[in-house]
């Protein structure tokens, strides 16, 4: 037999204690692999703190009410041999003599090693006792975890549509041609539709008085050129403005740990900017630390690695590190988009065009119909960690910056 000491996990940057609030075991209770252990609490926030192996609790060492250190061993438990050495693998024995009662206890055992999230995965995917078998894990002791399931249906796919092509349903004639799938475009397919199916979108809309904006744009377009040698489109304009509400607001800032029990806060603000490619294709290269730099800065970081990405010279650095992403759907006329999120980041924002139209003014002689620059600003966002009154406040406090751009400032 083998004993594990379980330690209570980080819980974020600046937390060095907790106190326990609820034991939801007892000395002797057997437990799963990421089931609940206990419950504890911060100043902050309530966790769950998961085991870490499956077995029998030997130890509890605190009462509930103590308070105890990161990182402090908090339970002991007692794990079988079977446990340390590929347990799933080994539990298996192949029986021709009787299949279906060794497949009903070959998927018991099986059914021991695997986290109810992996169980849930596993469940929604409709997997039967052979695929789970021919899954490799990766985590402790050969455990199969959430991404070893998420790589295999990935890579089952894959497989069946090389072997099996997909045919639309519409018929093919002699005015029907089927195109082959470049090599980017398989990833991106890929990616969108992993994207779908991890996170639950919500995407809100706001519709911002850009007049000002553009107007002090306009106005200093061709002395920012000549001054930096770089030019200013809007992009880098937005760009500052997101950069300021995410530091306003920076659980937007975050992403989600594979294990959906922990988030990741970022304090680099790394900005993704969506590029179209001649090729019809979409990249995202990445303006990396962009709450380190000013308007100069970020006007040269966009135009650097758009230009990078239209000539197929951005490095693999270029394109990774982003936590928060734009995409400027109103280059190409859109006035707004519902944007799937860049995982494993959790918001993005699409920018539709910009448009005049009238709009009612109060002034002290009474209303006025005027005409105004406005464009729509739509964000998705990951309902798992991003809740709507979040989502709703940063996207708004987004548009009061583009709205309340300072017209007098100078270059």
């Amino acid at each position: 037999m083998n004993i594990i000491e379980l330690t209570i996990p980080k819980l974020g940057e600046s937390v060095s204690e907790v106190t326990l609030s609820k034991w939801l075991k007892q000395v002797g209770d057997t437990i799963q692999l990421d089931e609940t252990i206990a419950e504890v609490s911060t100043d902050k926030v309530d966790s769950e703190v998961p085991s870490t192996h499956a077995g029998i609790i030997k130890e509890l060492k605190f009462e509930e009410g103590d308070t105890i250190a990161i990182g402090d061993v908090f339970a002991v438990i007692e794990i079988s041999n079977s446990d340390v050495t590929n347990p799933i693998k080994e539990e298996v024995v192949v029986d021709n003599s009787n299949t279906e009662i060794n497949k009903k206890e070959t998927s018991t055992k099986i059914d021991q090693f695997l986290s109810p999230l992996v169980k849930r995965i596993i469940k929604e995917e409709n997997l039967n006792l052979d695929e789970v078998l021919k899954i490799k894990g990766s985590g402790y002791n050969g455990r199969i975890s959430k991404n070893d399931v998420l790589n295999f249906i990935n890579n089952t796919s894959e497989q069946t549509s090389n072997d099996n092509p997909v045919i639309s349903s519409a018929s093919l004639n002699g005015n029907s041609e089927i195109i082959e799938m470049d090599k980017m475009r398989l990833l991106i397919a890929k990616h969108m539709k992993n994207s779908k199916k991890t996170s639950p979108h919500v995407t809100a809309y706001v519709e911002p008085d850009v007049t000002n904006l553009v107007k002090w744009r306009e106005a200093n377009k061709d002395k920012f050129e000549a001054k930096y040698n770089q030019k200013l489109t809007f992009t880098p304009i937005l760009v500052d403005c997101v950069v300021r509400a995410i530091k306003d607001f920076p659980l937007i800032n975050v992403s989600v740990d594979e294990t959906e029990t922990k988030i990741i806060k970022h304090n680099d603000i790394n900005i993704g900017i969506a590029t179209a490619l001649p090729n019809n294709n979409l990249i995202v290269p990445v303006i990396k630390n962009a709450n380190t730099l000013n308007l100069e800065g970020l006007a040269k970081g966009v135009n650097t690695i758009v230009d990078k990405a239209r000539n197929n010279k951005l490095s693999p650095d270029d394109i990774t590190g982003g936590t928060f992403t734009i995409s400027n759907v109103g280059v190409f006329g859109n006035l707004m988009g519902t944007p799937i999120i860049n995982q494993p980041e959790v918001a993005i924002l699409a920018t539709g065009v910009i448009k005049k139209k009238p709009a009612v003014l109060e002034t002290e002689y009474g209303d006025i119909v005027v005409v105004r620059q406005f464009m729509y600003l739509s964000l998705s966002f990951d309902h798992r960690v991003v809740d709507g009154s979040l989502g709703g406040v940063f996207l708004k406090r987004i548009s009061d910056y583009m709205e309340n751009w300072d017209i007098n400032q100078s270059i």
